[in-house]
Parts: structure tokens; C-alpha cells; sequence
């Protein structure tokens, strides 16, 4: 079972992220999902069955993509929490100001991931 992506599809920096790693993660570790509630957060929900949230979730992905995307994870990983969340909540509060709404309707994916992604909200 592969790790799950929850995002805001509304938001236009969910939605980078999502083709961000969509477009690096050739393994196909993840799976996405949009989610219920907008929370302002990106959630991975590990094969483990682990939730992680805000910083805790964009450095877990980008420790799956690996190579420079896991360097820079560790090097984040040196910040404390705490501070990494407050940047975190900052960005999240401004997300739609900067980076836009998007429709709420699903993109087009391409029929070769449309397995990856689930239509219905989580």
C-alpha cells in the first residue's frame, strides 16, 4: 500500500505540490487524494498508517523523492518544529493570496496515473 497525499485541490499551492511530486516520484510511492475539509495543510497518511502534518508531512515526501530532495529534508530536519510549523502556518495563511484558488473541479490526469489518484475526497 502506498503512502497518501490529502490536499486542498482548491489551492494553487496544493496543487503544485502535487504535480511537483507527481512528476518525481517515479517509484509511484504516492497515491492522492483531495481532502474534505481545507485545512491549510498538506497530510501524508503513511502505509504505516502514520498521519503526518504541516512540515512533518512536505519533509517525509520530500525524503521519499530522494536524492537532492532528501538532503534537503535533512537539512530542514535540523530546524526545530516548532519554527519550521510557524514558516509553515505563515505560508498557509497567505497560500491563496499568492499562489490562487484553483476550480474546485479535479485536473486531467493522464490515463497512465489516473490509478494514482482518487476522485473522491477523503
Amino acid at each position: 500500500m502506498p503512502d497518501k497525499i490529502l490536499y486542498d485541490g482548491g489551492c494553487g499551492l496544493c496543487h503544485g505540490f502535487v504535480q511537483f511530486v507527481v512528476e518525481r516520484d517515479r517509484a509511484a510511492r504516492f497515491v492522492y487524494a483531495p481532502q474534505k475539509v481545507v485545512g491549510g495543510t498538506v497530510v501524508v497518511v503513511t502505509a504505516a498508517g502514520e498521519r503526518l502534518e504541516r512540515s512533518d508531512a512536505a519533509l517525509y515526501v520530500w525524503r521519499q523523492l530522494g536524492g537532492a530532495w532528501a538532503a534537503l529534508s535533512a537539512l530542514m530536519g535540523l530546524v526545530p518544529r516548532p519554527l519550521r510549523d510557524l514558516v509553515y502556518g505563515f505560508v498557509a495563511r497567505i497560500r491563496y493570496r499568492v499562489f490562487g484558488r484553483r476550480t474546485q473541479a479535479c485536473p486531467l490526469v493522464p490515463p497512465e496515473l489516473r490509478s494514482r489518484f482518487s476522485s473522491e475526497p477523503e
